[in-house]
């Protein structure tokens, strides 16, 4: 991971949340929630919730009102690689795969796309953290 690509990542636009969840204590929603309080425009990505923290959810990128910059991915790889496909196909520039969502081929296809992508365990929520 270098320092450009984080902050990169981090001065996008519109940001989106691939497996935010409702569920207080679950990762895909303290990242959700971080980005929030970072004052970051954010959709949640959850094909199986109509609102998360008072916010409408969608359940893929292609579904949302406007292209987001950057994607937080908080997935299992195998569904890792359908979100950065479906990624690649709407035009987002950056990709960082949290802690557990990281897999080899999204991160080759990513790469091979032009995007930028984070996928070396480091958490953005250590990140937002230091910045507030």
């Amino acid at each position: 991971m270098s320092d450009t690509a984080i902050q990169r990542f981090l001065m996008a636009g519109t940001f989106a949340v691939a497996g935010a969840s409702t569920n207080r204590e679950k990762y895909g929603n303290k990242v959700f929630r971080a980005l929030l309080k970072a004052g970051r425009d954010v959709f949640p990505l959850n094909p199986a919730q109509d609102e998360i923290e008072g916010h409408r959810a969608y359940p893929k990128i292609d579904a949302l009102p406007t292209r987001p910059d950057a994607l937080s991915i908080i997935t299992p790889p195998p569904v890792t690689r359908l979100v950065v496909a479906d990624a690649i196909a709407a035009g987002v520039r950056h990709i960082w795969m949290q802690p557990g969502a990281e897999d080899d081929q999204a991160s080759q296809a990513a790469r091979e796309a032009g995007l930028d992508v984070i996928d070396d365990c480091s958490c953005i929520l250590v990140l937002l953290a230091r910045a507030s």
